[in-house]
């Protein structure tokens, strides 16, 4: 058994197909069979069922491969030590961010960190929380932006900014008419929310029932929505509100600045942090990367002192 055979093996199981997997390993779609074929010969079992197309692991196939990407994770995690200690900061960073994060942080973070000048490939992906902590796991993912805390003792989460959250009013809503809103006096059933794999939409939840402690049931949602600017266009034309972090907020035109209000007695704010796996070695490169990230957000919204305001997950 080599390291070659275990990156081909997790290669053809991300793509599920043999031809791609060679084109990503550079090599020939011969060798790579040939050389899976070898282990398979070896270990005496069948890695993959060929006879499926997609092509797919067998019951002992996924045991190993699952193995296999831990092995290969900790050999990368040997470089990166001696690469730390040596103060080498060169390389990719794979870098997952979640969607209601991604929209107005990504354009700024790319400007900051091609204005840093510095030798890190920063690869971004845009993925649920999900996903992201699943990809840091098997090392597809070196870290992960995402809004905290998601308390999960296998991740080192460093909070890196807080953003209040802010109610869209659609101008057809008797709501509009009000400088600031009262969670209290909101139907909640009037309020447009993400689809439910999106943690924007808990932490809305979370916020209602705060205010709304004597229920015990969550808001029917007439509609779902993967996008805060498809909510946004929605609230545009239909009665009703939507609630939006703050660094979406600073991002509306001038017309769409007029339906923004501030809530009355609520003292709230979602934690944004970068999550690496508590075994990431390469902690010079992190520490560029979070700076990088720091850069990309107002200093207002960087006060530690708000952590004690932030909504639950």
């Amino acid at each position: 058994m080599t390291i070659q055979q275990l990156e081909y093996i997790v290669a053809v199981d991300n793509f599920r197909h043999f031809a791609k997997a060679a084109e990503v390993c550079f090599v020939t779609q011969p060798t790579l069979s040939m050389m899976i074929q070898k282990l398979e010969e070896e270990m005496d079992v069948k890695i993959f069922d060929r006879t499926k197309h997609p092509v797919e692991p067998t019951h002992i196939g996924a045991q190993m491969i699952a193995q296999a990407r831990i092995s290969l994770k900790h050999l990368q995690q040997i470089k990166e030590i001696v690469e730390n200690e040596k103060s080498i900061v060169k390389g990719k960073f794979q870098l997952g961010i979640i969607p209601t994060v991604a929209t107005y942080l990504v354009p700024e973070l790319l400007q900051q960190h091609l204005a840093a000048h510095n030798d890190i490939e920063l690869i971004l992906q845009e993925r649920t929380t999900e996903n992201i902590i699943k990809e840091i796991m098997n090392g597809t993912l070196d870290g992960g932006v995402l809004a905290g805390p998601v308390n999960r003792s296998e991740l080192v989460e460093y909070p890196v900014y807080y953003e209040k959250f802010y109610a869209y009013v659609s101008p057809h809503d008797s709501a509009y008419k009000k400088r600031k809103i009262n969670l209290d006096e909101i139907d909640i059933n009037n309020i447009w929310l993400l689809e439910n794999e999106h943690c924007f939409r808990g932490q809305i939840e979370h916020l209602c029932m705060r205010k709304r402690k004597s229920s015990s049931k969550l808001p029917s949602i007439r509609y779902e929505s993967g996008s805060i600017e498809t909510l946004i266009n929605v609230v545009d034309y239909n009665p009703g509100i939507t609630i939006i972090p703050e660094m979406h907020a600073m991002a509306l035109n001038e017309d769409r600045q007029e339906n923004l209000r501030e809530f009355e007695n609520l003292t709230a704010v979602r934690e944004v942090c970068v999550a690496v796996s508590k075994e990431y070695a390469r902690k010079t490169m992190l520490k560029i990367i979070i700076d990088v990230i720091r850069n990309s957000v107002p200093k207002s919204m960087q006060n530690p002192e708000l952590k004690q305001y932030v909504v639950p997950l």
